[in-house]
């Protein structure tokens, strides 16, 4: 991969219209779900929260297909790809590459969202006016060949608002507007910023357990709405751990999941960081 492609798929360009009317839009909804409150609508919306930010994007897209921590049966692995693709972040090929672009070059040029570029960029600039290449299947499969192999990786990310269109149908049909926009507009809105505090907060605010040649830090708050997504200053410096709370105070839940699926049988091959050599190396830094 070379530093000129890298480059090409972060640089700044003009304002991507489409992108920012759908946002906006989104926002408008979700703004408009907190005056049509029932606990009903909360509860839906806080179930779809967890199956699209805690299956789809925390122990899917990131800790799964990107970084390849753990291992399950095919069909699941691609139904946490479909609950990924719930969260309006791109299919699984932009994303996973997007990431791993992230940990190759990270707070360094060509990181695609860096605090380095400036706060505003880190949390959604890089989205509005970046050339994210969420369309760019064949570009974004340079970085994710091993989901490229796949036929259904490849028509999911060509294809990410299908689900997503879908739920929105029978959201609005079995509890009209209200429902969506709890369960669609508000539930979006707060994972997405759930998601982009990672990209942000955790490489600006929290401590540093691990000297690493980053930013990255652990923050509590953001791991708290992202599932344990917030201990990032762990996970860059042990990448391919399925567990970022590495202490009993960091509260991991994606990392309880895949431990229940591996009780049961489902998860294998799953790469953990020893806490003991972590602890050690922070004593002697």
């Amino acid at each position: 991969m070379g530093t000129e492609t890298a480059i090409s798929i972060s640089k700044r360009i003009g304002l991507n219209w489409v992108t920012a009317i759908v946002l906006v839009l989104f926002h408008i909804g979700a703004i408009a779900a907190l005056f049509c409150f029932s606990w009903r609508d909360f509860a839906i919306a806080a179930f779809l929260y967890w199956v699209a930010i805690g299956l789809g994007i925390s122990m899917g897209y990131h800790r799964l297909h990107t970084h390849r921590s753990y291992r399950v049966p095919l069909a699941l692995e691609y139904f946490f790809a479909v609950c990924g693709t719930l969260t309006l972040e791109g299919g699984p090929i932009f994303w996973v590459a997007t990431h791993r672009l992230h940990h190759q070059k990270s707070d360094q040029p060509g990181d695609p969202h860096s605090p380095r570029d400036g706060a505003w960029w880190s949390h959604v600039g890089w989205i509005l006016f970046g050339e994210t290449n969420h369309n760019n299947t064949r570009l974004m499969s340079k970085y994710a060949p091993d989901l490229a192999r796949h036929r259904f990786y490849v028509w999911l990310t060509n294809y990410h608002w299908v689900p997503l269109l879908a739920l929105g149908v029978v959201v609005f049909a079995l509890g009209g507007v209200p429902l969506f926009l709890w369960a669609i507009c508000l539930r979006i809105v707060v994972g997405l910023h759930a998601t982009w505090l990672v990209n942000s907060a955790t490489h600006m605010w929290g401590a540093r357990r691990f000297d690493t040649r980053d930013d990255s830090r652990n923050n509590w708050w953001v791991a708290l709405i992202s599932f344990g997504e917030g201990w990032h200053n762990n996970h860059h410096a042990h990448p391919a751990s399925a567990r970022h709370g590495l202490a009993w105070y960091e509260f991991d839940p994606s990392w309880i999941q895949i431990k229940i699926l591996k009780y049961f049988g489902i998860a294998k091959a799953i790469r953990v960081a020893s806490v003991k050599s972590a602890f050690s190396e922070r004593e002697a830094a």
